[in-house]
């Protein structure tokens, strides 16, 4: 008998997933259903394409054919999937209003999550998220129709981040609410006043501790808590996302406390037959060791790898999740990976923090450019726990070596032992990291005598 993979979801967990099996697995079936039309596409990638960074929209999709034929995988877009009967290993779905079922082996559970769009009074259809290839097709109609020539941002997330650049690349005058003190929560107050500042420099009329409360004039006033009004043709909500658990929910599989399905070192769920992988899980933080729901790319990726391999019989497990992330906004790349000194105090974990300006490359070359710093580490061991990194160059590459550190559990001793590539082009003979380290050490030192 043929042993049948079934995955719910595609995109970067289910379609990633199912490649990956293929590479050890030559003989099982592998069956991927997804509810909407595109079985693989490049999210990440969506705002550029609203800002023309990307002018073809076909760059974005991989070609259902295409995808089915190189890794002989069957799949059914516009495919629901409305039960799971796990007694039977059988799932329950509609396409074309028919009721179809399907027997498995395993089951992989890909759901992802959805965009938040909270029921405000006064909204209109001129107010959109940006979760799908739909999503963004509805958002590049309405501009290229409609020439709005304002948009409110709400929410000063990744989303709402990029999203602010691009828009204004479209030539739309953007203001962005945030409920906060200031935009980019994963930042501390202290880097995240920097990104506040960027934004106000670049034309963008920021409203921080401020929400959104009810439009007027067919959505094109709306209405903050705070009593302002911001006159704007059409808004794009980024106040978060939503894992989507109601299939594993509906199973009777375990959830855990930030509310993605509950999966174990190896991404089997609560049922060993079942596992699950994508925005909708959650997973261990790496620093912290508490529940964490991370909704980025490279961990759906390395579930999708370790699932592969479990199912091949290697033991190679999950130790957490890192959150290392980067964007850029206008000139300045913003990269931050592990803990911040806002998140450690809110666990009641002890830390130390350390601030420094650094470099891109040696001064006396010409294009050198400031990077604002920012390093946690553990206060007795010297361990590395975070960092967060602001400049127009070198942010990226700073943020990787620390991350790479963090997943070695160096020190701030190793941080000034690091020998890293120099070329004045590139850094400085010390590079930047490295003087962060000495920093941290002198701190470190001082606090132990």
């Amino acid at each position: 008998m043929v042993n049948k993979i079934v995955i719910v979801g595609g995109v970067g967990g289910g379609a990633t997933v199912a490649a990956q099996i293929r590479r050890y697995d030559t003989d099982s079936e592998i069956h991927i259903l997804d509810r909407c039309g595109y079985i693989s596409f490049a999210n990440c990638g969506m705002p550029y394409y609203i800002g023309r960074d990307i002018t073809d929209r076909n760059q974005l999709l991989y070609s259902e054919n295409d995808f089915a034929e190189k890794y002989n995988v069957f799949i059914e877009t516009y495919a629901e999937v409305t039960h799971i009967e796990r007694e039977k290993q059988t799932i329950f779905y509609e396409k074309n209003n028919k009721p179809h079922e399907m027997d498995y082996n395993t089951l992989i559970l890909s759901p992802g999550a959805s965009a938040v769009m909270p029921d405000l009074p006064g909204m209109h259809s001129n107010t959109f998220t940006l979760r799908t290839i739909e999503n963004m097709d509805q958002i590049e109609k309405f501009i290229s129709e409609k020439k709005p020539t304002s948009v409110a941002i709400i929410g000063g997330g990744f989303i709402g981040l990029e999203m602010v650049e691009n828009l204004h690349k479209r030539g739309l005058h953007c203001s962005m609410v945030d409920y906060s003190e200031h935009v980019m929560k994963r930042l501390d107050s202290d880097m995240a006043s920097h990104v506040d500042k960027h934004l106000t420099e670049n034309g963008v009329d920021l409203y921080l501790n401020d929400k959104l409360e009810s439009y007027s004039d067919q959505g094109t006033i709306l209405h903050l808590s705070s009593g302002k009004t911001i006159q704007a043709d059409m808004t794009l909500m980024a106040v978060g996302i939503k894992p989507n658990i109601e299939l594993a929910e509906k199973a009777g599989l375990e959830l855990g406390e930030t509310g993605g399905i509950k999966v174990n070192n190896v991404m089997q769920t609560s049922d060993p037959s079942i596992y699950a992988l994508g925005d909708a899980v959650e997973e261990v933080d790496f620093v912290t060791k508490k529940p964490a729901h991370v909704a980025l790319a490279w961990p759906a990726h390395r579930q999708a790898f370790v699932i592969a391999s479990h199912l091949n019989g290697e033991s190679i497990q999950r130790e957490g999740v890192l959150g290392s992330s980067i964007f850029r906004l206008f000139d300045l790349t913003i990269a931050i990976t592990g803990q911040s000194a806002q998140s450690l105090e809110e666990s009641d974990i002890p830390f130390e923090a350390v601030t420094s300006t650094g470099f891109s490359h040696a001064g006396y070359y010409p294009g050198s450019e400031k990077i604002r710093m920012k390093i946690v580490y553990e206060p007795k061991s010297g361990q590395l726990l975070g960092g967060s990194f602001i400049g127009p160059k070198g942010a990226d590459k700073r943020m990787a070596v620390l991350a790479t550190a963090i997943k070695g559990k160096l020190t701030i001793d190793d941080l000034t032992d690091l020998e890293l590539g120099y070329n004045p082009i590139y850094s400085g003979s010390k590079d930047a990291l490295n003087i962060l380290g000495y920093k941290a050490r002198e701190q470190w030192k001082k606090a132990k005598n």
